[in-house]
C-alpha cells in the first residue's frame, strides 16, 4: 500500500483525473457486463428450439410462455411481438419485430463507445502530465543553481511526467480490453435478434399461409 501510495503522490495532480477515468471506466464496465452478459446473452439456439417447436403445432401461447421466461432478454421481446401478431397477417407481423428491434437495439448499444473514448482520455491526461512533468524538470535545470534544489526538483519533474504515463496506460489497456470484449458481446445479441426474428417471420408467414390456403 505505501509503494501505491507514493506512486500516486509523486504523479501530482494529474493523476486524480486519471483517478475519475479510471473510477468512470470501471462503473461502466460492470454495468455492461451485468446489462449485456447476465441479462441479454442468453442460449439463443435452445430459445427458438422450443419456440419453433411450439410454433410449428399451433401452439403459439405456449410459445409466448417461452419467451416470457426470458422477458428481460431483448430477443424474447422481439421474438414475443411476432408472435402476439401471428394472426394478424404478414405485415403486421413484419411490423411488430421491426418495431422492438428498432426499440431493443439502443439498448444494447448504449454506451458501446464510452470505453474507448475514457482509455483516449486517461492516455491523454498522461500524456499531459509527462509533458508538465518534463517541462517542470527542464526548467529546474535552467533557473536553478544549487546543485542539491536542482537535483530534487529534477526528481520530481521526471516522477511526475512517468508516473502520469504510467497510470494513464493502466487505465486504458483494461479500457479498451473490457470494450473489445463488450463489443463482441454486443454484435453477438444484435446478429442473434436478427437472425432468429426473420426465421420466426418467416415461420409465423408459411404457417398463416397454410392456414388460409386450407
Amino acid at each position: 500500500m505505501e509503494n501505491i501510495s507514493n506512486f500516486f503522490s509523486s504523479g501530482g495532480f494529474w493523476m486524480y483525473p486519471i483517478l475519475v477515468m479510471s473510477i468512470v471506466g470501471l462503473a461502466v464496465i460492470v454495468e455492461r457486463f451485468i446489462f449485456l452478459h447476465m441479462r441479454h446473452n442468453i442460449d439463443a439456439n435452445a430459445l427458438m428450439s422450443k419456440i419453433t417447436d411450439h410454433v410449428s403445432t399451433g401452439q403459439i401461447p405456449q410459445a409466448l410462455t417461452v419467451c416470457a421466461s426470458a422477458q428481460k432478454s431483448a430477443l424474447a421481446r422481439v421474438l414475443a411481438a411476432g408472435l402476439k401478431n401471428a394472426a394478424q397477417g404478414p405485415d403486421k407481423i413484419q411490423n411488430a419485430i421491426e418495431e422492438h428491434a428498432l426499440e431493443v437495439t439502443p439498448e444494447i448499444t448504449k454506451r458501446g463507445t464510452l470505453l474507448q473514448n475514457i482509455a483516449n482520455i486517461a492516455t491523454l491526461l498522461g500524456l499531459l502530465g509527462t509533458i508538465l512533468g518534463l517541462i517542470d524538470a527542464f526548467s529546474a535545470l535552467a533557473t536553478i543553481t544549487d546543485p542539491e534544489q536542482q537535483t530534487k526538483m529534477l526528481t520530481a519533474g521526471i516522477s511526475v511526467a512517468m508516473n502520469t504515463t504510467a497510470f494513464g496506460l493502466m487505465v486504458a489497456i483494461p479500457c479498451l480490453l473490457s470494450h473489445v470484449m463488450l463489443s463482441s458481446i454486443t454484435k453477438k445479441i444484435l446478429d442473434e435478434i436478427e437472425h432468429n426474428s426473420v426465421k420466426l417471420e418467416n415461420i409465423l408467414v408459411t404457417r398463416l399461409q397454410g392456414e388460409q390456403g386450407r
